[in-house]
């Protein structure tokens, strides 16, 4: 799976958790999930939640706060999957 094809999924988990297509228009790799995106802990979870399911990843070694930007998010994923 590219990098350009995660941060796809991963904006579509953003959509979906935010129930709008609104924040994914804007979002880049250096959107934070917090500042930029409004994104809470609830929010995160459930983010995490989705990724786990989405990309058949678990994320065992980090917490929610490890994350600032989607570029992070992104980075962890593609390194669990390789």
């Amino acid at each position: 799976m590219t990098r350009q094809e995660i941060f796809d999924k991963l904006m579509e988990i953003l959509a979906a958790a935010e129930g709008s297509d609104e924040i994914v228009k804007s979002c880049t790799e250096s959107s934070r999930l917090r500042a930029d995106l409004g994104l809470n802990s609830v929010n995160i979870l459930y983010m995490v939640i989705a990724i786990e399911e989405a990309f058949g990843i678990y994320f065992d070694d980090v917490g929610v706060n490890a994350f600032e930007t989607v570029g992070d998010t992104v980075d962890y994923i593609e390194g669990k999957l390789s």
